[in-house]
């Protein structure tokens, strides 16, 4: 029984090292995140794994993917809804954002997360609510 603990992992642990192997990857105070982009069938696909590395706990967690033309219209926007709904301080977990059109490498995507963050320990249970945005392309 022994040996088989040893080779024992958590899904959290899955993810962080699958996050390390994705081509693209983001890092806040807050979150670390990484993801790849594909794109067929006039779509695209974001799959990624979000990490919290701050907050005793990050509830009601989303990943917002828009893409814009040059002049700053939105052309398309999708969002995904991390499950499970909590993550305590380590924890990861995996999302996708599937956009209606084909990205190039060069388009811009603008990634917005928001969430819920908390630490306990005060009469308002140290609740922060908290959105932050940041500007990539596929081909970063």
């Amino acid at each position: 029984a022994a040996a088989l603990l040893l080779g024992f992992t958590s899904v959290s642990d899955q993810l962080k090292a699958q996050m390390v192997k994705l081509p693209h990857h983001y890092a806040q105070f807050d979150i670390k995140m990484g993801w790849s982009v594909t794109t067929g069938n006039n779509a695209t696909t974001i799959d990624g794994i979000i990490q919290n590395v701050r907050y005793a706990t990050m509830e009601d967690i989303e990943v917002w993917v828009s893409v814009s033309d040059a002049k700053g219209t939105v052309l398309a926007r999708s969002v995904a809804y991390i499950i499970p709904n909590r993550l305590d301080r380590d924890d990861s977990a995996p999302f996708t954002v599937k956009l209606p059109l084909a990205v190039s490498a060069t388009t811009k995507l603008l990634f917005t997360y928001k969430y819920t963050g908390a630490d306990g320990g005060s009469m308002d249970g140290g609740v922060t609510n908290w959105m932050q945005s940041f500007e990539t392309t596929p081909g970063n």
